[in-house]
């Protein structure tokens, strides 16, 4: 009896005490946007705020650019999604669907890919941007987070595409439809749960890229707001407040996306599985 109690309570225990760790230094940073500053730089620790304050937020808000940065973060994350998803619906589909020959070290070729640090290129891809005088530009910023996050949407929509059973596609092409009708009306939105998961993480890696834009786009009209959350490091130290602040608006978005995403993945599940 006793064990059969310890069983079932060690699991409930554990994820209790890792939801608290995971959510935790959310709730601080969120927290401490809110409080003033000499709660803030206080010895004792202020865990919940009584004093609430928005000065942080303006002050973050105010930054030289602040919109520019908001801007050009939507502009390159979107579009860099946006193309990886279209990319990778072929991909998969081809790579799920069809039989090549070079079909498995294509796989194992976008698995290196997704593996390698993005790191020891940055070099070659400054050049490559240089040579082709588009420094400071968010067309390469596009481009490359977009090959960032590639190999991960094509590998994991492989295996939704793949978990199609064939059926309901042969069934689509004898009604009459052609191999991109039954892709578009039949395969397409049993994907969702798929697409979702990977916009997310595409967005994600792409809102959080901070070294790419550091060295390709100097100039402040062409930066995103990575950089902006590093502005508020000055000689005489950290202005928390604002950087608190700063980060819990640059998760808001992330936040929200996920919200989104989260309840509508399991609704689109068997859409579209019912012959019309």
């Amino acid at each position: 009896m006793k064990r059969s109690l310890f069983g079932r309570l060690w699991p409930n225990v554990t994820a209790v005490v890792l939801f608290i760790g995971f959510v935790f230094p959310v709730y601080w940073m969120f927290a401490t946007a809110f409080k003033p500053t000499g709660d803030i730089i206080s010895e004792d620790p202020v865990w919940f705020p009584t004093d609430i304050t928005f000065e942080h937020f303006e002050k973050a808000t105010g930054v030289d650019h602040f919109w520019t940065y908001v801007t050009n973060s939507l502009i390159v994350t979107l579009c860099a999604v946006g193309l990886a998803l279209v990319v990778a619906l072929a991909g998969s589909f081809a790579l799920a669907r069809m039989r090549f020959k070079g079909r498995r070290g294509f796989v194992i070729g976008f698995m290196m890919a997704q593996m390698a640090p993005w790191e020891v290129m940055i070099i070659a891809m400054y050049m490559i941007v240089r040579d082709a005088s588009m420094l400071n530009s968010l067309v390469p910023l596009t481009v490359f987070y977009m090959m960032m996050i590639l190999p991960f949407t094509i590998l994991t929509l492989r295996g939704f595409v793949a978990a199609v059973p064939r059926d309901l596609e042969e069934a689509a092409m004898v009604d009459g439809c052609t191999r991109a009708q039954a892709f578009r009306k039949v395969i397409l939105p049993l994907l969702a749960p798929g697409l979702m998961s990977t916009s997310l993480f595409g967005f994600i890696t792409a809102w959080n890229e901070l070294p790419l834009v550091l060295v390709l786009n100097k100039e402040a009209e062409a930066q995103t707001l990575p950089l902006w959350l590093s502005s508020f490091q000055t000689a005489f130290g950290n202005d928390w407040g604002a950087t608190m602040a700063a980060s819990s608006l640059f998760a808001v978005p992330i936040l929200l996306l996920f919200v989104f995403l989260q309840r509508r993945a399991v609704s689109g599940l068997t859409a579209g599985a019912v012959k019309g």
